[in-house]
């Protein structure tokens, strides 16, 4: 724009501000702009600034003086850079005040009473929050929680208080942030060592340390499970078997072995020994073998043969009183029968035992002799000899 132009529009806008009292217009000073953020003042301040401008409004008609002046806005002055680069605009900025009106005011009372409510309710969710550590069995876990108590952290775990053993602290002890609760205690376990069955009860956690506090020699035993098994609040049944040494003689010579078998047939047949067809021990071989145990083993073998034996004949008497007193007659000659019998022939360590019978078979039946006595009187010098009949 010239500069005669511009004192043409200058003079044109004097002429409407001095007839504005016969024309009743209203003036109105059109702010400055706002003032910038502080990354856009170096090109704000490389730029010229401008004045205010004036403009001529209808005024309403009716509208007083003094409405005019209320409607209209205030002037502000231009923004003119602050002496000392970014850092001066910053410190002129925390200088300046914002005013609020009571609008605004209205406007934002309801929101900070929102807000304080959100934050307290935050606060409060924070401060009843709890990070507490449950070990139930010995298996330690961090949660968090709202509960009160031992008892409400328990039932919100679904851990049963009342099936466990032990509980540490007890159910009805307020939490805080930070605290250990414990469930578990004594367990039961029934234990088997070495044949002989008892029930025991134990704080640990695990079969190895179980056996350990029982003074329980576990090195080279067996065991029905496996150390590091668990022992939940219900117990378990454990088999153990320790190291025992034992002596087996055999074939005349002696084997020593070190074993945690079950049974005396276990120890034999770990110690090298086989049994064989009807072989045995001198203890039952389904016994548990014990320490220092000495066992022999037998060597048995059996034989079946077959021998054909007599059967002799019966006498059968009988009284006949035509006979003389002290007389006999025989009426019937008797006759030898014969059996077969199959019998069993041990031999244990080379030693014959007795031969044990096992069938029997009759071959022949024997015939029962047969012989009357005379009970009648007495005859003198006579032998009464009935006819037929053998003296």
């Amino acid at each position: 724009m010239s500069n005669s132009q511009g004192s043409h529009r200058a003079a044109r806008g004097r002429g409407r501000t001095a007839a504005a009292g016969t024309r009743g217009p209203a003036t109105v000073v059109v702010p400055a702009p706002s003032p910038v953020p502080p990354h856009e003042e170096l090109t704000l301040a490389a730029w010229p600034l401008r004045t205010a401008t004036v403009v001529d409004l209808k005024a309403a008609p009716g509208l007083t003086a003094a409405g005019r002046a209320a409607q209209a806005p205030t002037l502000t002055a231009p923004l003119a850079p602050a002496p000392g680069g970014r850092a001066g605009t910053r410190r002129a900025a925390r200088r300046r005040r914002v005013s609020v009106g009571p609008e605004q005011l209205r406007r934002l009372v309801p929101q900070a009473l929102v807000v304080a409510f959100l934050a307290g309710g935050t606060t409060a969710f924070v401060a009843e929050d709890k990070a507490v550590t449950l070990d139930v069995d010995g298996e330690p876990r961090t949660l968090h929680t709202f509960a009160d108590d031992v008892g409400e952290l328990l039932a919100e775990q679904g851990v049963d208080a009342a099936a466990a053993a032990e509980v540490s602290p007890a159910p009805g002890t307020p939490i805080g942030d930070g605290d250990v609760v414990t469930v578990g205690g004594p367990r039961p376990v029934t234990l088997t060592l070495d044949g002989v069955r008892r029930r025991v009860w134990t704080s640990e956690h695990t079969v190895g340390a179980a056996l350990r506090r029982l003074g329980v020699r576990a090195d080279g035993a067996y065991l029905s499970v496996s150390r590091a098994a668990p022992i939940g609040r219900t117990g378990l049944t454990l088999d153990v078997r320790t190291e025992r040494t034992v002596t087996v003689m055999a074939d005349g010579r002696e084997h020593t072995v070190r074993t945690n078998a079950a049974t005396v047939r276990e120890a034999v047949a770990r110690a090298g020994v086989a049994l064989h067809g009807e072989d045995t021990t001198s203890v039952a071989p389904e016994s548990f073998p014990r320490d220092g145990q000495t066992v022999s083993v037998l060597r048995i073998t059996t034989a079946r043969v077959v021998r054909e034996e007599l059967l002799p004949y019966a006498v059968e008497r009988t009284g006949d009183d035509g006979l003389p007193t002290g007389t006999e007659v025989v009426e019937r000659e008797g006759r030898d029968g014969s059996r077969r019998v199959m019998y069993a022939l041990r031999t244990v360590n080379g030693v014959r035992q007795k031969p044990r019978e096992l069938a029997t078979e009759v071959v022949r039946e024997p015939v029962s002799r047969i012989v009357k006595a005379g009970t009648g009187p007495r005859t003198t010098g006579k032998l009464y000899v009935r006819p037929g009949a053998r003296p």
